[in-house]
């Protein structure tokens, strides 16, 4: 039991501290590539030539993509999976093009009528390639090694093949973190220290440069069980939101980061009154109009039952990010984190992640008999819940249950995403903010 118990903690702090971690630091987890993409080209091998007809029946050459970064994007109209991926590519496109990366789709249609009309209803705007052959009948599949579609490549300015994957993800992330060279929006950043419920809370706020007497919404951040205000995860939206004149907070929970407190005294009631002085904080600041909040894992839990005590009267809008309901039925089972005990007699503390964290027993007494979704419910307002099918640490049921508990809800499940969203954190901040962008307003 104890060996089992180590390994559960590693795996979560692989997922959960995603806020004190960079996404490129977490866990390996085996995926689709390992299995379809196994015969694709190796990165370092040079892009083959090749030549083949647009939809007008013109001919292009491989030869005009040179000097380019080029996406590669093998499908057909007839694959489901390739259908599923298309909105991902439209992202790719809308936001990387206009900075010069070059979209290239070459399908496997053999009916020119059908792979039109695919074009047509799914507004592909990229330039799109055939032979008019069967996967395994073209040439062109043979040269790139394809056997499953969706393939997809990033070929650099020097015509080699940087990455060769079936998961359009693996695309999107290197196109943000090694080609994106936007610069971060003008803002205004000031460190706070806030009255929380066990001590200071300390906290960063983003805001746009606003004219005098200009106000703009508040977003306030909420991480999750171990995590800190810190990380990709939150950062990333939080620029993304500064852009379009929208202010945020990211705060660390009392015994969390550089906030005071003791982890062993942290409970779910005691990190929602912090919410709640970070929101009468903010709510103070002159240039603050409208509250929205957004949570990740337990910080999701917190989100959800603030909103539901403070009312959509002050809570504009909730996004809630792999919340974990589930910390109740972990208390009730008596497992926290891989640490076993009694629920009923719980001990002072229990330890975790071998020794590192001491979870108090208030924590789980409280967690116990928490009325999660009962609060949450009496929330009225916008919300979007975002989880995804790989997530180990809180199935993605737990999030459905948020959808069906907030009618006129928005639920957006990721296939295979973990609990961290670390298949491809951008394409999360993107859902994220633009929900908050459109309910919140943009300038």
């Amino acid at each position: 039991m104890k060996k089992q118990s180590t390994l559960f903690s590693l795996l979560f702090v692989a997922f959960i501290l995603l806020g004190a971690t960079k996404a490129h630091a977490q866990m390996t987890i085996s995926d689709a590539d390992t299995k379809y993409a196994t015969t694709l080209l190796q990165p370092g091998t040079p892009m083959p030539d090749f030549k083949l007809k647009t939809l007008d029946g013109k001919t292009f050459k491989s030869s005009q993509l040179r000097g380019k970064y080029v996406v590669l994007d093998f499908w057909a109209s007839w694959c489901p999976d390739c259908r599923k991926d298309i909105p991902n590519m439209l992202r790719m496109y809308e936001r990387f093009h206009g900075a010069g990366v070059e979209f290239v789709g070459i399908s496997f249609d053999t009916d020119r009528e059908a792979w039109r009309q695919a074009v047509e209803r799914y507004g592909i705007p990229y330039v799109q390639l055939s032979d008019l052959k069967k996967k395994d009948e073209s040439s062109v599949a043979r040269m790139f090694g394809v056997q499953w579609i969706p393939s997809l490549y990033l070929i650099n300015p020097e015509g080699k093949v940087e990455i060769a994957t079936v998961l359009s993800d693996k695309i999107e992330r290197r196109l943000y973190e090694g080609i994106d060279s936007s610069t971060k929006p003008e803002q205004e950043t000031e460190r706070v220290w806030i009255d929380g419920a066990r001590g200071r809370l300390s906290g960063i706020i983003q805001r746009p440069r606003l004219a005098a007497g200009e106000r703009c919404p508040m977003v306030v951040f909420c991480h999750g069980f171990g995590g800190t205000k810190e990380g990709p995860l939150f950062e990333i939206i939080a620029d993304s939101l500064v852009a379009h004149g929208i202010a945020s907070i990211r705060f660390d929970f009392n015994g969390h980061g550089e906030s005071e407190g003791d982890f062993q005294d942290m409970t779910v009631p005691n990190e929602i009154e912090d919410a709640k002085h970070v929101i009468a904080y903010v709510s103070d600041l002159r240039y603050v109009d409208g509250i929205a909040l957004v949570g990740h894992s337990q910080g999701g839990v917190v989100a959800g039952m603030t909103a539901g005590e403070l009312g959509s009267d002050i809570i504009r809008s909730v996004v809630l990010m792999a919340p974990a309901a589930v910390l109740r039925d972990d208390a009730i089972r008596g497992s926290t984190m891989g640490a076993m005990y009694d629920p009923l007699d719980p001990p002072a503390f229990v330890e975790l992640f071998g020794g590192a964290k001491k979870l108090g027993r208030e924590y789980i007494k409280s967690a116990f008999t928490l009325p999660i979704y009962e609060t949450s419910a009496r929330y009225s307002g916008p919300a979007l819940i975002v989880h995804g099918t790989g997530d180990r640490v809180v199935p993605y049921t737990y999030g459905e249950r948020y959808h069906a508990l907030w009618p006129g809800s928005e639920l957006v499940i990721l296939d295979a995403f973990d609990h961290g969203f670390s298949q491809n954190i951008y394409r999360t901040d993107d859902i994220v903010s633009r929900y908050l962008i459109q309910q919140l307003g943009r300038r």
